[in-house]
């Protein structure tokens, strides 16, 4: 969470000066003394410059609060002839946000001798020329401003002629020539001598030049501005080659002393290079593009020379117009490029200034933000605004802005710039996770192996990062539920649902369990949704059969011989405890005695005659029935039915307790049977007979021995200490006189026993 707060901007601007072209690493000022901090505060709160200009002149050291120089400086090329030379800057702080303002004025040094563009002069004078007459000369060129730039002009010792220094209205100083005795050309025909412009620096500096003067035979009129001076105003828009103004001089001579040529005198090297003038007409043009906010005030010296040498000047004083040519400049001092989401509103952004170079209404500059965004512009001081929030934000909404700040002038037409901002919002974890349902039904087959997947629970977070990473997990049933802990579980990353262990539909159709979907975030955030788990029932259970039951033997029904067809016989009742089409039950007659006699009801299981029944049809009738589900594969069990005929019911046990105990159904006819029954039984009986004389015989010859061996007790008997080791001593519940002899078939001691008879003493 960062969070900007301005606390105060000062509007106080701290001064400062220092020579120009001073070393790197001098010393200007003590910053934190003027602002009343300590270098270890300048530290902490991240003290930093922020030049007006695209170029750092000086560095604050942090540990001292000194200001020192960072570059040299050239006061001419940084300002020209413009006075006071100004860098100006702003100190920033943070921690809270504070600005400071500051200038430097570079004093001039006296670096630059003045120098003349034309190191010869030359003059053409008449020699009836009027002593007192002036001469305007060259001006010689100083960059220095102040007492070092040019102060006055002197010349070399002559008879003719003395100067004088002249200042014009913009402080520059000028020479003049005056003749000071008149001129023989029959005498000297030409006078050489040298101009030195001397500054005013200490030591002084100087420049010289040669001057000519050519003393011309007689012509005694000289050319006539119609006016002495020229004021005329152009716009700064003006293209090349514009007409500034045309000047006109007359001369009464006639012929060749009567022609007029104009030229400019050279007294700037900046106006010789912007102004250019027609010798014949006068009119005076742009070489180049005017820059009200370079030079506002031209001042052109203007010479109209005839054809004998004689001149005259004029002066034109050209005011520049200023035109709204400059857009404003939106100049980023401090940026917060990442932001909480949480952020309140009125939390600082960036801090900016807005620049404009034009003058009046066209330097007026108006701040706003394009487009509809939580963002306003509060203005801090001239020209410097602060972009703050102006309501809460929201990342899930809007992750990143382009910000875009629009400066315009009040210029017409006006101008813009446009700076676009970009700024990232930090997330927070305040959203929780979001099932897609808030029901998941998933299904299952009965009996499947453990491992398989059900389906895949989803959940999103429109968090990011960590904030949005989502987790799945079970809720803990309460106690005493159904423990699904142990049937399904959920992966924690992907949220699929797998099966623990094969479920069986007949004991577990359904069940439910809470999942829980946690996000990352501190706090973590989660939302709860119902997972629904259906079991889809197998074919695994075959019909039961519950009449007649499945352990008994064959049951036994009466149908009298008088049953008409439909006669209800029985009713097989079979349950499945399978569901849906697996527990559907369909009943057929799978085998019978008498297939035609009966029939069974395919959904009831009721057995009916399907005819009459004739004296012809067997008394006994055995009858099975196949009852089938319709699973895939279906599943079945078979139903025994034993039928008897009978002419009434009075007879009915006795045929029914002549049923074979084996179950098999008669393969011959009825007398064939019973002659068969009769000669297993006279060989059952004869063989029983033989075995129980054998059985009788062995009993008898064993019971002999045992009496042998018996009288007295031998060792072959039990004694009574003999019984102790397995549990069966004399201290019984019987009296010691009475003991029972005992013997056991081999194999069987452990086993069985028999008490014979008493053995008395």
């Amino acid at each position: 969470l960062i969070l900007l707060c301005v606390s105060g901007m000062r509007a106080e601007t701290a001064q400062y000066s220092v020579p120009e072209e001073v070393e790197r690493g001098s010393f200007v000022a003590n910053i934190a003394k003027d602002l009343g901090l300590t270098g270890e505060e300048l530290l902490v709160r991240q003290a930093r410059l922020i030049p007006e200009g695209e170029k750092q002149y000086f560095q604050l050291n942090h540990h001292t609060g000194d200001l020192v120089v960072r570059e040299q400086m050239d006061r001419e090329e940084l300002c020209g002839q413009s006075e006071p030379c100004l860098v100006r800057f702003e100190v920033l702080l943070e921690n809270p946000l504070q600005s400071f303002r500051a200038e430097v004025r570079l004093t001039d040094i006296n670096d630059h001798a003045p120098v003349f563009l034309n190191k010869e002069i030359t003059l053409k004078i008449s020699e009836s020329t009027m002593p007192g007459t002036r001469f305007l000369l060259e001006s010689a060129q100083d960059p220095d401003v102040g007492n070092n730039s040019l102060q006055h002009y002197s010349i070399s010792s002559n008879e003719y002629f003395l100067v004088y220094t002249r200042q014009r209205s913009d402080g520059r100083r000028y020479a003049e020539l005056v003749l000071d005795r008149a001129l023989d050309r029959e005498q000297q025909a030409e006078i050489a001598f040298s101009i030195t412009a001397v500054d005013g620096g200490t030591p002084p500096r100087s420049g010289t030049a040669l001057i000519r003067v050519l003393v011309l035979d007689i012509n005694d009129n000289i050319p006539v501005f119609t006016q002495s001076l020229y004021k005329v105003s152009i716009m700064e828009n003006s293209s090349q080659d514009t007409i500034v103004v045309v000047v006109s001089a007359s001369d009464l001579d006639s012929g060749t002393n009567g022609e007029i040529s104009y030229s400019i005198v050279q007294n700037s090297e900046e106006n010789f290079e912007t102004f250019k003038i027609n010798a014949e007409t006068g009119q005076i043009r742009l070489k180049k593009p005017l820059d009200y906010e370079e030079t506002k005030t031209y001042e052109i010296d203007i010479q109209a020379s005839d054809g004998g040498g004689l001149s005259a000047h004029c002066k034109v004083e050209v005011q520049v117009k200023d035109v709204n040519d400059n857009a404003p400049e939106v100049i980023i001092t401090s940026l917060t490029s990442t932001l909480s989401e949480a952020a309140p509103p009125n939390t600082v952004v960036a801090l900016f200034n807005v620049r404009d170079r034009d003058s009046g209404d066209n330097g007026r500059t108006t701040c706003e933000l394009l487009g509809e965004q939580p963002f306003r512009i509060t203005l801090l001081a001239a020209d410097a605004y602060a972009l703050v929030t102006s309501e809460t934000l929201d990342r899930e909404q809007v992750a990143e802005y382009n910000v875009t700040v629009r400066a315009r002038d009040e210029g017409s037409p006006a101008l813009s710039a446009s700076k676009t901002l970009f700024l990232r919002l930090l997330d927070v974890n305040d959203n929780a996770p979001t099932f897609t349902q808030a029901i998941y039904t998933m299904m299952m087959s009965e009996n499947e192996p453990a491992g398989r997947s059900l389906g895949r629970l989803s959940a999103t977070d429109p968090d990011a990062g960590q904030n949005a990473r989502v987790r799945y997990a079970l809720v803990p049933p309460p106690t005493g539920t159904l423990a699904v802990a142990s049937l399904v579980s959920v992966d924690a990353e992907s949220g699929t649902v797998r099966s623990l262990r094969p479920l069986d539909y007949e004991k577990v159709r359904s069940f439910e369990v809470t999942v829980r979907a946690a996000d990352g975030g501190s706090p973590p955030l989660s939302a709860q949704a119902v997972l629904r788990v259906v079991v889809r029932d197998e074919n695994d259970n075959a019909p039961l059969l519950l009449h007649p039951a499945p352990d008994s033997s064959a049951a036994g029904e009466l149908v009298p011989r008088w049953a008409p067809s439909g006669y209800l016989v029985a009713k097989v009742v079979a349950v499945d405890a399978d569901a849906g089409q697996n527990a559907w039950l369909s009943y057929e007659l799978a085998k019978a005695t008498e297939p035609g006699l009966f029939r069974v009801g395919l959904h009831s299981g009721e057995v009916r005659t399907a005819r009459a029944v004739t004296e012809r049809d067997a008394p006994r009738q055995r009858l099975i029935v196949l009852v089938r589900d319709r699973g895939q594969p279906s599943r079945s069990a078979t139903a025994t039915l034993a039928v008897a005929l009978v002419d009434d019911f009075s007879d009915a046990f006795h045929r029914l307790d002549q049923d074979p105990a084996s179950g098999q159904q008669p393969k011959v006819a009825e007398e064939e049977i019973i002659t068969t029954y009769l000669i297993a039984s006279l060989g059952c009986i004869s063989s029983l007979f033989l075995l129980s004389i054998l059985v009788l015989t062995a009993n008898t010859l064993c019971k002999a021995r045992v009496r042998a061996e018996l009288s007295p007790p031998s060792p072959s008997c039990y004694a009574d200490g003999d019984f102790a080791s397995d549990g069966v001593g004399g201290t019984g519940t019987l009296s010691p006189p009475y003991r029972y002899e005992m013997c056991l078939t081999s194999g069987s001691g452990r086993s069985e026993f028999q008490f014979l008879r008493p053995v008395l003493p």
